[in-house]
This record gives C-alpha cells, sequence and structure tokens, in this order.
C-alpha cells in the first residue's frame, strides 16, 4: 500500500499529539508536593479574600459577637466584648483582609476599646501590642490551615 499524502499528514498529526501528551505527561513530574501546594493555592480565593485569613480570623474572634462578617469584602466587625474577669473595660475589633494572597500585610486589625467610669463608656487608648499580638495569631492560625490542607 503506497504511502499517500494524506496518511502522512494523518501520521504527523498523530506523532504531533503523542509528542504534545508526553510532553504535558512530563510537566507533573510526580511531585505530589506541588500538586498539593497548587491545589490548596487554588482554594484560597474562592470566596474573594484569602480562605485561610477568613477561617482564621473567624475563628480567632469566635468567642465576640459579629455585627458584620462580609467574605467577599474581606471585612469583620465585631461587637463591643467585654471580658468576664473585667467587665468595666470592654472592646471592639475590626479586621480586614486586604489580598487573596496569604502575607502578612494582606491583614489589617483595628481595635478600640473603652473602659467604665462612673457609670459611662469612655474612650481609652490601646495598645499596639494587642493589635499586634491578634494580627500574629491570625497569621499564625492561617499558616497552619494552609499547612493542614497541603497534608
Amino acid at each position: 500500500m503506497p504511502f499517500s499524502t494524506e496518511r502522512a499528514g494523518r501520521f504527523a498529526r498523530v506523532l504531533l499529539l503523542g509528542a504534545g501528551v508526553a510532553a504535558l505527561a512530563a510537566c507533573g513530574g510526580g511531585n505530589d508536593e506541588r500538586l498539593r501546594a497548587d491545589l490548596a493555592a487554588s482554594q484560597v480565593t474562592s470566596i474573594g479574600v484569602n480562605s485561610y485569613l477568613w477561617r482564621a480570623s473567624l475563628e480567632t474572634l469566635s468567642f465576640m459577637p459579629l455585627t458584620q462578617a462580609d467574605s467577599a469584602g474581606g471585612v469583620i466587625v465585631t461587637d463591643w466584648y467585654a471580658n468576664p474577669n473585667s467587665p468595666e473595660e470592654r472592646m471592639k475589633l475590626s479586621v480586614t483582609i486586604l489580598d487573596q494572597d496569604l502575607r502578612a500585610d494582606a491583614l489589617r486589625v483595628a481595635a478600640s476599646r473603652q473602659v467604665l467610669r462612673d457609670g459611662t463608656w469612655i474612650e481609652a487608648p490601646v495598645q499596639a501590642a494587642t493589635v499586634q499580638q491578634l494580627e500574629d495569631i491570625i497569621l499564625t492560625k492561617a499558616r497552619d490551615l494552609r499547612r493542614s490542607a497541603i497534608g
């Protein structure tokens, strides 16, 4: 049977397709760790902001009543919370997630504090270390969530 131009073209297409499949298979490289990391990374933006930061923020603030939780905008606002051990002091927090990546600069925590004086709540300063500690707790929890998602 003679080798026609049509058969040659078909043969060339099959070779090209085979080479393409082989190249794609080689891309996987059997690197399960990278594959799991890519899978975990693809899950972080399904709600509009980094889901690890979002979940970590909600878990960290779970003891406080929430007034707003907008996953699309990345904003969590709590209502006033008074620790039962010191009822003459209360705090209100606002957490903003600014990015889809799990990074320290993608998180901003703001706090308001009031103290009770003669039956009236009066604004009081919040120590910068308090806000920094909250950010650190949320970031650590978010990293732990990501690690557990990877494997």
